[in-house]
């Protein structure tokens, strides 16, 4: 796995332990920091203090464009996943959006339902070919 995949799955980690803990997610990311075991790199710390700080715009299009889904309804791991792809997707210009669909697209198929990567691919994107028309 590749330094971002593996900053990915890290951020998912700190965004899933958050939500199940009822915590802010930068609780959570300052302790890991703190700690430092293991070690959260830049580009983990990104994606969850981006998450955080856009946290209601993505829940927003994820409610709105997961046809037949609610955010409740979602496995917990595909809320997380789902808003960390599309924190990066529309936040961070400088990856590649291939790379950040399949990448997270990759982790849904290793850690949530075997329909969830399909889901994901789906939903990723669609924000994909919106971009240039979403307000952000």
């Amino acid at each position: 796995m590749s330094a971002r995949g593996k900053a990915r799955r890290r951020a998912l980690d700190i965004l899933f332990e958050a939500e199940l803990r009822s915590e802010d997610p930068l609780k959570i990311l300052a302790e890991r920091v703190e700690r430092q075991e293991p070690p959260v790199n830049e580009y983990t710390s990104a994606i969850v203090e981006g998450v955080a700080r856009h946290h209601a715009r993505i829940d927003e299009l994820i409610t709105t464009y997961a046809e037949g889904w609610t955010l409740d309804r979602m496995p917990a791991v595909d809320r997380n996943l789902l808003r960390g792809g599309t924190y990066e997707l529309l936040w961070m210009p400088d990856v590649p959006e291939g790379v950040v669909i399949s990448e997270w697209v990759h982790l849904a198929g290793e850690l949530s339902t075997d329909e969830s990567p399909q889901f994901v691919n789906g939903l990723l994107a669609r924000f994909k070919q919106l971009k240039p028309s979403l307000t952000l």
